[in-house]
């Protein structure tokens, strides 16, 4: 297990990874404000949270099980918070996602990480991007890295965009060969989006229950940046379900110029038909064993094969014409 520690006095940050065994000492100060982050615990480490900081057991629990939904349960002392990091593959059309458990006390926001897909590193510079807010307290720690989650959402599904946006241009320029990648990737978006919808969509109402003035989590001047994110994750949401709709309707597209190329390649088809149907008919016409007129005679033959190439011909252009060949 790794664990990263950081203490706040006063809005100024005064100690960074000192041991978590001086918790207890920093907690006393009324005036302190920490922030521990721990990777990978074990059972060990979940009972000194339950300890230190007074979390209870069940919010124990979700933070130690993986694949939690995206939510914000209360309890008498503190908040718990589950939320995920998203990130798109090069492609555009894979959609992996990282978990992240986040306890919130009057005094400290503990987050508890179980892979390295989540880029901790981008919450800490955000914050230290932002000093003068920090003296605002655990709503500052937990402002930084909402923030980060939802530009990490914002930037997958301006990527998955994209992805839909390159695959209708292959829409109506795919050849045969290209057809069944066009439907690959087609379900690979549709995946994706199913998968970053479930992330997003709770997010709408995490925000907006932590603006709610009941938590006393965000102080008055942080309120404006709580409403900027919460902006954000409403554009998020919007898009991605916009994105869904596009997705399907390209689907029903694809399915469409498939009808109408077998269309076309039916009336093609059926054109040549009608066109060797007339020399046939002609030949078995004229290759019965009984007399017919012009039998035995050269001018039979020559009448036949003129016959053939007229109708043959005429039904070509009329074919032609009607743009079936």
């Amino acid at each position: 297990m790794v664990t990263r520690t950081r203490l706040y006095h006063d809005g100024t940050l005064l100690l960074e990874d000192f041991p978590a065994r001086d918790l207890s000492a920093h907690l006393a100060d009324p005036a302190a404000v920490l922030w521990l982050d721990l990777y990978r615990p074990g059972a060990a480490e979940f009972t000194m949270l339950g300890q230190e900081f007074g979390i209870h057991e069940l919010a124990l629990e979700d933070a130690a099980q993986r694949g939690q939904r995206p939510k914000l349960d209360r309890y008498r002392t503190h908040e718990f918070l589950s939320a995920y990091a998203v990130t798109v593959s090069p492609d555009g059309a894979e959609l992996t996602y990282s978990e992240i458990a986040v306890f919130l006390t009057r005094q400290a926001m503990i987050t508890v990480r179980n892979d390295e897909g989540f880029d901790i590193e981008n919450v800490v510079a955000r914050w230290d991007e932002s000093p003068d807010l920090a003296g605002h307290g655990v709503g500052f720690l937990l402002h930084g890295l909402l923030d980060h989650l939802v530009d990490g959402h914002f930037a997958a599904v301006q990527q998955l965009d994209d992805s839909v946006e390159e695959l209708e241009g292959l829409l109506f320029a795919a050849g045969r060969r290209q057809i069944e990648s066009v439907q690959r990737r087609v379900f690979a978006l549709r995946k994706s989006l199913v998968r970053l919808r479930r992330v997003v969509l709770p997010m709408r109402e995490v925000v907006n229950a932590l603006m709610r003035p009941g938590l006393h989590v965000i102080t008055d001047p942080l309120v404006p940046y709580y409403q900027d994110v919460y902006d954000h994750v409403l554009r998020v949401t919007e898009w991605t379900e916009s994105l869904r709709d596009l997705v399907v309707s390209v689907m029903e597209t694809n399915l469409s110029v498939q009808a109408n190329r077998m269309n076309l390649v039916m009336k093609k088809v059926t054109s040549w038909a009608a066109i060797i149907a007339v020399p046939t008919a002609i030949t078995g016409y004229y290759g019965q064993n009984l007399p017919y007129p012009g039998f035995g005679r050269e001018s039979g033959f020559i009448t036949s094969a003129a016959v053939i190439v007229v109708l043959s011909a005429v039904l070509y252009l009329t074919f032609k014409r009607k743009d079936w060949l």
